[in-house]
């Protein structure tokens, strides 16, 4: 079997109006109950079984072809984010004040829906695929929620495979890389307790907010001294909160950020030196300190076997010219590494825009939305990658 299966004006036409749905209707994390049971109603429509409250709201729908042994599993996430969308003119901008599908879920459902349209309609492999739904990819703890659920005990998959859009990559263009592909995501909270006074007398008073200030500056010395040069990491301070007036200095101060890497003794690193910068800064100034470090996402770390299979499928869909099989690793997080630390598979991303094209504005932007014209090129992937795994189905005997 060759080449990629085409997808029919019918189904794209069907493809665009499940994705526009969704987008009105989006949902957060573990909430996704419409949303879960839009998707589910489609499944069935197409004569699938759907199991539902997989992790919460995660859903399974299997298709088994023939007797062959082999399953494939093929996810796509739903949650949305907690933006309030920016689309004066968008028909089927969000009707949810304060959600909207900021991060492109809504396409990468569609996605997946059409491709087991057409793989329901050809049959034309033997084994099983199994199409996974999984939520709260933002917060990173909708795949652990549905593995601890059973997902993979349950419904048992050989391989796995996923894709997410990637505004500033052109249109018609696949990248993947084996190995770490996205950065773990680990979150911090530093809370500095001094002591409160009047701004005019600050030597009756410990500033925690002078603390905090070179805490922050501190920090950015952990990648730019302590984490070795051929490393990737990150070290971002993203809030800062205090009990403070105009003219009384606070008694206490919170640092929110996170930090970002590829390689578990990274993380490791990162843990450690912002504990110690944090407790020695303080402790300078006789303040105390205490820090809450939580790990959130697992790096993605692609399997290089399944790499080789996501190249060619990849290829058979946009043409060899249009694949890297070998793009830089990003430090943005997502949740499907924690599958990948269960199960083989491999992550890819799909062109959604160059910069200054409607698809290319970035990801968790206001004013972002969807490109619906890469919706053909993401079905035809998933539907190519079980053509890829799964031996074809012999042709009927004549009679």
């Amino acid at each position: 079997m060759t080449g990629a299966a085409d997808v029919d004006a019918e189904l794209l036409t069907r493809m665009v109006r499940w994705r526009r749905q969704l987008h009105r209707f989006p949902e957060t994390g573990f909430q996704e109950h419409r949303t879960a049971g839009f998707v589910a109603r489609a499944l069935e429509l197409m004569g699938l079984r759907v199991h539902e409250g997989i992790g919460g709201t995660g859903l399974v729908a299997s298709l088994t072809v023939g007797d062959a042994p082999g399953v494939i599993g093929l996810r796509a996430d739903m949650d949305g984010l907690a933006l309030t969308e920016v689309a004066e003119g968008r028909p089927h901008a969000s009707e949810r004040v304060g959600c909207m599908h900021g991060c492109g879920h809504d396409g990468h459902m569609a996605m997946l829906l059409g491709a087991a349209q057409m793989l329901t309609r050809s049959r034309d492999f033997e084994g099983t695929v199994r199409f996974i739904f999984q939520p709260a990819e933002e917060h990173g703890r909708g795949a652990r929620a549905m593995m601890q659920d059973g997902l993979f005990e349950r419904f048992p998959v050989d391989e796995i495979y996923g894709a997410h859009n990637i505004p500033g990559m052109p249109v018609g263009r696949i990248a993947t890389r084996s190995g770490g592909i996205m950065a773990s995501e680990d979150n911090f909270v530093i809370r500095i307790h001094g002591r409160g006074g009047h701004a005019a007398r600050p030597q009756m008073a410990i500033d925690p907010l002078v603390v905090a200030a070179e805490i922050i500056l501190a920090l950015q010395t952990i990648v730019a001294r302590s984490v070795d040069p051929a490393d990737s990491a990150v070290v971002s301070c993203t809030e800062i909160h205090s009990d403070g007036i105009r003219n009384a200095l606070p008694t206490h101060v919170e640092i929110r950020g996170d930090t970002r890497s590829h390689a578990p003794q990274v993380q490791a690193l990162l843990e450690r030196r912002l504990r110690e910068i944090c407790q020695g800064i303080a402790l300078a100034h006789g303040a105390r300190c205490e820090v809450s470090y939580t790990h959130e996402f697992a790096p993605t770390v692609n399997w290089p076997e399944c790499v080789s299979v996501a190249v060619r499928a990849a290829r058979a869909v946009v043409g060899a010219d249009r694949v890297d099989a070998d793009v830089p690793p990003m430090m943005i997080s997502e949740d499907f590494g924690a599958f990948l630390q269960a199960v083989p598979g491999a992550f890819v991303f799909i062109g959604q825009g160059a910069p200054d094209t409607p698809g290319g504005v970035p990801l968790h932007n206001a004013r972002y939305d969807f490109n619906d014209e890469i919706l053909p090129i993401g079905a035809r992937y998933l539907t190519e990658i079980v053509r890829q795994r799964l031996p074809p189905r012999p042709p009927a005997s004549a009679a």
